[in-house]
């Protein structure tokens, strides 16, 4: 038997981008076909942006919770969220959560170190790249790291909560990104971490300039390796 993975989701692009890879990469371990039981709560975008608009990250907690005792009720074993900004509400909850979480900053924090990385350049919205989400898992890796600019910040941020979040995909949207990318590259960085969960559905190794650390693919394998290891504890 495999471990339940629960699925705590934000925004719909980047958990569906979540949930379809643990599908379709389970095969990798499972066999043909195969992946492990999950199951996804999706409270209404408009709740969370409520929250980060007047900087209420308890709130963003609560909601969170909430979402990780419904996945809780039906059997999850564990939880993942496939949205890094709301990763900052994690400590308000952590202690009342009645299952543990995957951190998807850690998960890319030990991808970059593993793969020699030295210094990231880091992208989402403007609530992830202000805040110490990645640069405490980075520091806890020994890595070093470089935020976009304030323009870069915004500009970045209108692009995901305007268009990624609803699944538009214009070509000047992927042009700035591969900008400002280009620019972290000049600046010294070695890769890139695709920090908010839509991002990889325009940018991936293949248009960055830099090699890609994509959180939403390596949340959904760090969530996969979880629940096949439970087997051998089983």
């Amino acid at each position: 038997m495999t471990r339940h993975i629960g699925i705590v989701a934000c925004s719909a692009e980047g958990a569906a981008l979540c949930y379809r890879t643990l599908c379709a990469e389970g095969s990798k371990l499972l066999g043909p076909h195969a992946h492990p039981e999950i199951s996804m709560h999706t409270p209404s975008l408009a709740d969370y942006v409520a929250c980060l608009d007047r900087d209420d990250w308890p709130g963003v907690g609560e909601i969170m919770l909430a979402s990780a005792e419904k996945l809780a009720r039906i059997g999850a074993d564990f939880l993942i969220c496939p949205d890094n900004t709301i990763h900052q509400a994690l400590p308000y909850i952590a202690a009342r959560s009645p299952l543990p979480w995957l951190h998807i900053a850690e998960a890319v924090a030990s991808e970059a170190a593993t793969r020699g990385f030295r210094r990231i350049g880091i992208t989402g919205t403007r609530w992830l790249v202000d805040s110490e989400t990645y640069p405490e898992k980075f520091a806890a890796q020994g890595l070093e790291y470089l935020r976009p600019s304030g323009e870069e910040r915004d500009q970045i941020s209108r692009i995901i909560m305007d268009e990624l979040v609803y699944g538009v995909f214009k070509p000047e949207s992927v042009a700035y990104f591969r900008q400002v990318i280009g620019r972290m590259k000049e600046q010294g960085c070695d890769a890139v971490v695709l920090g908010c969960t839509e991002i990889p559905l325009i940018i991936d190794d293949s248009n960055s300039p830099l090699p890609t650390l994509d959180s939403t693919r390596l949340l959904a394998r760090a969530a996969l390796r979880r629940a096949v290891s439970s087997e051998a504890s089983a």
